[in-house]
């Protein structure tokens, strides 16, 4: 795990104190470190790589915040950050999604009546709701369209599990794989959290010639950029 610390003033002005965006991999905590200038917009955000997978994300994140607030420097928001599938036609490619559900689609267990999730066994939560104040002001500030993102642990390859998904989900905007880990760390310590998804490419059959990551990964700084002065603002009281 690697942490690229920004150092600074921090936000506790507006009540939120730091933020901590965790990303999978390098090249979108670079892609969000893009946006934030060092000492000035963007410095009481620390952005780190958590690695591939709900179970890494979550042990990671739970990490980083423990250890902070061990420190006396908590955390006052996390944020999921990254490129994702977008489920058609809602979210096309090259668009930003910020979830209002954050949830584990395919936690649960396969019967002869169809998928059960967790929170239907009556074993847990398969979903977190990020505060709802935030997330507008997130999605109007960097134009991004709001819905369920989906934590999979698998990527969804077909037409026909892309349409289960759907028809258990419809709300769904964009699957990952990350957030529902990153939101269980985050929620456990009592810390809200946010989900941003640039769309890299279509959910359903896998086309990498249909893939565009360059292209969601510039989203994604373009949307960081419209975006910290709304977290810098934001008091987590207000929701």
């Amino acid at each position: 795990m690697e942490l690229q610390a920004r150092e600074g003033r921090l936000i506790a002005a507006a009540g939120l104190g730091r933020v901590l965006v965790a990303t999978a991999v390098p090249v979108e905590r670079d892609a969000v470190a893009g946006a934030l200038s060092p000492g000035g917009s963007g410095s009481g955000i620390d952005v780190i790589t958590v690695g591939v997978g709900p179970g890494l994300a979550g042990a990671s994140t739970a990490s980083v915040l423990t250890a902070a607030a061990l420190q006396g420097r908590p955390y006052g928001l996390v944020v999921s950050a990254g490129i994702a599938g977008g489920f058609q036609p809602g979210a096309p490619v090259g668009s930003l999604v910020v979830a209002d559900e954050v949830v584990a689609a395919d936690l649960g267990a396969e019967t002869e009546d169809g998928f059960l999730s967790v929170t239907e066994l009556g074993f847990g939560s398969v979903r977190h709701r990020p505060p709802g104040d935030l997330v507008r002001r997130v999605a109007e500030a960097a134009g991004a369209r709001t819905g369920a993102v989906l934590t999979v642990s698998t990527v969804t390859g077909t037409a026909a599990r892309a349409a289960a998904l759907r028809e258990r989900h419809p709300t769904a905007l964009a699957e990952a794989m990350e957030g529902f880990g990153v939101a269980e760390a985050a929620v456990a310590q009592g810390v809200p959290v946010l989900e941003i998804r640039a769309v890299s490419n279509p959910v359903g059959p896998r086309d990498r010639a249909a893939w565009r990551i360059p292209d969601a990964l510039a989203a994604l700084t373009e949307g960081f950029g419209k975006l910290v002065p709304v977290l810098e603002s934001w008091n987590r009281h207000d929701s």
